[in-house]
């Protein structure tokens, strides 16, 4: 899979630095310099996408908490949002 990964790159590469668009060109290179990181996802099938969603979550968070007086209760609230924690815990 990276070989044949690796060989369409190749392809489509030469196809969008002759294709005289500007923005193409721009993405074809900008691709081209983290062309090995996408190649190791052919070989390990992982990304880091769970990690960008939760640290995004995190992100909005904090701005919604601008009001919050310390850092527990942004803790807190993290906690809450991203750890799947119940807001009417039952009594066991």
């Amino acid at each position: 899979r990276k070989g044949w990964a690796s060989a369409h790159f190749k392809r489509w590469y030469f196809w969008a630095t002759h294709s005289r668009l500007e923005p193409v060109i721009k993405a074809a290179r900008t691709f081209h310099r983290h062309l090995q990181n996408v190649l190791t996802y052919f070989r390990h099938r992982v990304t880091n996408a769970v990690c960008e969603g939760v640290n995004s979550k995190i992100q909005t968070i904090i701005k919604m908490a601008y009001g919050f007086r310390n850092r527990d209760h942004l803790k807190t609230a993290i906690y809450f949002h991203c750890g799947g924690l119940d807001l009417y815990p039952g009594t066991h």
